[in-house]
């Protein structure tokens, strides 16, 4: 019973924070700048260990903050020729594969 009482009050603290605009949570040791920096690299053709060793940012950190890749377009002659577009989640995602 007691414990029901201690999360009811933390929660309302916790709303009320937010509602005050303060940092509820731990705080972010994430640069906004290097975000921005990586993904920059990435929309430039970057791998994600060349992003790693740029940044100093983990692997695991970079996939958790960056949006997935958008697919290659592929062209009305690509397409012609039987090239399609790797689906997400597979290990060539986004890639041009030719006759799949």
């Amino acid at each position: 019973m007691e414990r029901t009482y201690t999360s009811e009050r933390a929660a309302h603290a916790r709303a009320v924070a937010a509602a005050h605009g303060r940092q509820v949570g731990r705080p972010s040791l994430l640069d906004p700048a290097v975000l921005a920096y990586a993904a920059h690299l990435r929309d430039a053709g970057h791998t994600m260990a060349q992003i790693v060793a740029e940044t100093g940012m983990t692997r695991s950190s970079l996939y958790r903050y960056l949006p997935p890749r958008r697919p290659a377009a592929v062209t009305a002659a690509q397409r012609a020729e039987g090239v399609t577009v790797a689906p997400a989640g597979t290990a060539t995602a986004g890639a041009a594969v030719v006759g799949a």
